[in-house]
């Protein structure tokens, strides 16, 4: 994992906030409806506390949706257990506490604080999986076999009592230790059987690092993080488990899936026209999946490649159905049917699918206020998953503005990642050509204006630091 870090002064996101119209606070009933499930936790679920379970999450984090236990199966195989905080156990259909979620429909990240789905009391308190206490949770069981095919899915609300709150980073350093915690002492050998089984499907991931602004003492510092294979096989486990979920819904004609079209052949066939020049082997018989697996981001040429891939990944987006099937039901990058139960404290679609799934396969009706919900949830997580990317892609330009604005007019090293290329061979009028770069140092990508070598370094000007606008723009030097 590279981590580059570079200090920016005090920052006032303030304005991004109003400008997203994100709350401040929750409404009174609201909250008052929280802290008394908060006081009151549910007793519902069988006992599963005397089952190891931990968490893997960023260090910071306090909203805990999920906790595993992994162990080997007596004659071959594997068994997954993943607990999900049973949010619904703690929100009452038609209250007050369920309008609310139903206007923010999911946390919002901001550097200096989040803007949550439910009050802090419920997300960091009562509902998180936190260690040391018991929980609600709905705990799926999922056999595997020697090769990571799932061969068993089970699921039941339980009461559980996480071991320990582990973080990527310690997590990642006790790995190449090879001192994994017994809990999670599997999630590589797993992690990387369903790795495999996703490449040979089809499954696409974008290996890019991470562009984050975090608390740095009286001011902030821009970060470029890139992936630890822990984190990539802790997500895994959500796969499964997503897929999983989907299944039973599929089977059932009734539920709620995230979906995106397959990469379309004529944009494979353009990624593939750009392989050659980036340097980038992509042998016959190979798919993008495996291609993308095997390169490191970090390296100029690699980096550019990726980002061309980002085009194949358009259209995600939830898909409701009740009784009739969907004519697209798989999610490209996962080369599967896929759902999303394993955030429910973060994502407002999460609690309502689980509560499908757990009807399904107890064999009883969906509850009303579910099955009422299912075609109203694609509109309403659309609009809050572009205001939560707003939010992100707004802090960082920000920073980014702040960081350079006394540095217009300097020359620095950047990768070319992206060019502009207007279907017509021409550019628009009155824009110049250019396209997108990646400084190493500090870590910012912008836009650059000029005649830009796909995947080259080079020297590029600073001509504009605007933090009223958040804009950054360079030239070639």
């Amino acid at each position: 994992m590279v981590i580059r870090r570079v200090l920016a002064p005090r920052i006032d996101f303030g304005a991004l906030r109003r400008e997203l119209g994100l709350p401040e606070g929750f409404p009174a009933a609201a909250q008052r409806e929280a802290d008394q499930a908060a006081a009151a936790p549910p007793a519902t679920g069988v006992d599963r506390t005397d089952v190891p379970f931990v968490t893997i999450d960023p260090a910071a984090s306090r909203d805990l949706d999920q906790a595993m236990q992994l162990a080997r199966r007596p004659g071959g195989g594997y068994r997954v257990r993943y607990a999900i905080a049973d949010v619904a156990a703690h929100v009452r259909p038609g209250g007050a506490l369920e309008e609310e979620t139903w206007r923010r429909g999911q946390t919002v990240y901001l550097p200096d604080g989040n803007v949550p789905l439910h009050p802090h009391t419920l997300s960091e308190g009562a509902a998180s999986l936190l260690p040391d206490v018991d929980r609600a949770a709905v705990v799926w069981t999922i056999d595997l076999d020697a090769d990571g095919a799932t061969t068993g899915v089970a699921l039941e609300r339980a009461r559980v009592r996480s071991r320990a709150k582990l973080d990527y980073e310690g997590v990642q350093a006790a790995a190449d230790a090879g001192r994994l915690p017994e809990p999670v002492a599997l999630l590589p050998e797993i992690g990387a059987l369903l790795t495999a089984r996703g490449l040979r499907r089809g499954a696409v991931n974008l290996p890019l690092p991470e562009q984050d602004v975090e608390p740095d003492g009286d001011g902030w510092r821009l970060v470029l993080r890139g992936p630890v294979p822990m984190e990539d096989h802790n997500a895994q486990i959500s796969l499964l488990t997503g897929m999983a979920a989907a299944d039973i819904m599929l089977a059932g004609r009734i539920g709620l899936l995230r979906t995106m079209p397959p990469p379309k052949p004529e944009a494979v066939a353009r990624l593939r026209a750009a392989a050659a020049p980036l340097g980038v082997p992509w042998p016959d018989g190979v798919g993008v999946g495996e291609v993308l697996a095997g390169l490191d981001a970090s390296q100029p040429r690699a980096a550019a490649f990726v980002d061309q891939a980002a085009e194949l990944m358009r259209g995600a987006a939830y898909t409701a159905f009740d009784g009739e099937l969907p004519e697209q039901p798989e999610h490209g990058g996962v080369a599967a049917a896929y759902a999303h139960v394993t955030a429910p404290l973060r994502r407002l679609a999460d609690r309502y699918a689980t509560e499908v799934c757990l009807a399904l396969h107890e064999e009883r009706p969906v509850p009303d206020w579910a099955r009422a919900a299912l075609p109203k949830l694609p509109e309403v997580m659309a609009a809050t998953d572009r205001t939560a990317g707003a939010a992100t892609r707004g802090a960082i330009e920000l920073a980014e503005a702040v960081l350079l604005e006394h540095r217009v007019g300097e020359v620095f090293e950047a990768a070319v990642l992206d060019v502009d290329a207007p279907p017509n061979g021409q550019s628009k009028p009155g824009r110049p050509p250019g396209g997108t770069v990646a400084l190493d140092a500090p870590p910012v990508r912008a836009r650059c204006t000029g005649e830009l070598p796909l995947g080259e370094r080079i020297q590029v000007r600073l001509v504009t630091a605007d933090p009223t606008q958040r804009k950054v723009v360079f030239e070639r030097a």
